[in-house]
């Protein structure tokens, strides 16, 4: 793919190899897109203890919230990605934000009804709009700047993701737990529960109401957009053959990673409570520990913005390589000593994934021109690995102890790191 330095970039320029689109007004967009679907993702570890008060459920049924957004990860990538192509990057944005919009409209009905089973599936139509969007903003940072700062650049809009991440729990949880602490719905029967219930889904409805009215406006704001790139995605044959870039050992590989690294940040992250409420850990309560689990996203968004810096001065490959061993020996502290430095260790691990995905991303996604939206696809549906990774990691600890289950996510890091060795070197051109 070749396109020129200019607004107005035209395919097929044989200077824009070393360039890129510049289009500095874009990347502030796609940066914002970051931040929304980052934020509202994060949402979801604020819903789920409402919604599991609400209804009365157990922790497997709660966590359905969660299945109900890899899931739609896994659906929805390849038919996004076809979008893409037939629609173009711009065009294909807004219809993601309105996908998002329409999964947010859906928390009326869900209200309504009062069933469980309807909030899933709004948040699944919101999960597939999100994945409409995420498709479309990985490789599209990577256009809109010369492809040698692609890491870089990928790196430091996934920062805006994390800091989605961190400020969002926090305004949610004021607006949607508020009344957790005040009231024990085991306490309440009949029509008082009722009563409770109606008044507490509308605070849900309400918060998404806010936020379908912002998704309209960036909607938008981005249709008006629409035309200011050049068609530079592949529109020819079956979307089904992005699958055959699986046979590409770069390309293949860098997926299985992703499916490995979701995996393993989703499993850390479901197990920081249980972990530091240990007597030999932390020895505190579920509440005063879940306060510390912003060090851990926070390392992670703080841990971008420095890689942005490092990943211009240093093969993406070999950092990937080293945070990945960083992980490892962090989890090997943690499952090997007591108190304070277990506690921290494990928090410390934020830090060390921050440039992961990212990273992966853009070394799988190489040489891939045309392709790059394809590629993207088929790298969302690997997102899936948060699904399959953190139970699995649950059952080892049924079977043995939490500290003896990381070793599971330490397996996916040595395997991360092996893949960044692998892809040290740059994809010749």
């Amino acid at each position: 793919m070749a396109l020129t330095s200019g607004t107005t970039a035209q395919p097929n320029d044989a200077a824009a190899g070393d360039t890129g689109v510049n289009a500095p007004d874009l990347q502030l967009f796609v940066f914002a897109l970051f931040f929304i679907f980052g934020g509202i993702t994060s949402l979801n570890d604020v819903i789920i203890p409402k919604l599991k008060d609400l209804f009365t459920l157990n922790y497997f049924q709660a966590l359905l919230v969660q299945s109900a957004f890899f899931l739609a990860y896994f659906i929805f990538a390849i038919p996004a990605a076809w979008i893409v192509r037939k629609a173009g990057y711009m065009r294909s944005a807004s219809i993601g934000l309105l996908i998002m919009t329409a999964g947010c409209l859906l928390f009326i009905p869900a209200s309504q009804s009062g069933m469980y089973a309807v909030f899933l599936f709004a948040l699944f139509v919101l999960a597939a709009g999100i994945t409409t969007v995420q498709v479309i903003a990985n490789p599209l940072i990577s256009l809109l700047g010369k492809p040698a700062t692609a890491h870089s650049r990928l790196t430091f809009a996934q920062a805006f993701n994390s800091l989605g991440t961190t400020i969002f729990p926090i305004v949610g949880g004021y607006l949607i737990l508020g009344s957790l602490a005040r009231v024990d719905t085991a306490t309440l029967s009949g029509a008082a529960l009722d009563a409770y219930r109606t008044a507490e889904t509308q605070v849900v409805v309400n918060t998404y109401l806010a936020l379908a009215l912002a998704l309209i406006i960036v909607a938008g704001v981005v249709w008006t957009r629409r035309n200011r790139l050049p068609n530079v995605v592949e529109d020819s044959g079956s979307v089904l053959r992005a699958f055959n870039l699986l046979a590409r050992p770069r390309f293949g590989l860098g997926a299985a990673c992703i499916f490995l690294y979701v995996g393993a940040e989703v499993a850390i992250g479901s197990l920081i409570v249980s972990y530091l409420i240990q007597g030999d850990v932390f020895a505190i309560n579920a509440a005063a520990a879940s306060a510390y689990v912003g060090f851990y996203w926070g390392g992670a968004m703080i841990g971008r913005f420095i890689g942005t810096v490092v990943l211009r001065l240093v093969s993406p490959g070999k950092v990937l390589a080293t945070v990945a061993g960083g992980s490892i020996t962090l989890i090997l502290i943690t499952a090997n000593t007591p108190g304070q430095i277990a506690g921290w260790s494990l928090l410390a691990i934020g830090l060390m994934n921050s440039i992961m995905f990212p990273t992966i991303f853009s070394l799988a996604s190489e040489g891939l021109g045309k392709r790059a939206a394809e590629g993207s696809g088929i790298i969302a549906m690997a997102i899936v690995g948060g699904a399959v990774i953190p139970p699995l990691t649950g059952l080892i600890a049924d079977a043995s102890s939490l500290r003896f289950a990381l070793l599971l996510p330490a397996l996916c890091y040595g395997l991360i790191a092996g893949y960044g060795w692998f892809a040290r070197k740059p994809v010749a051109v």
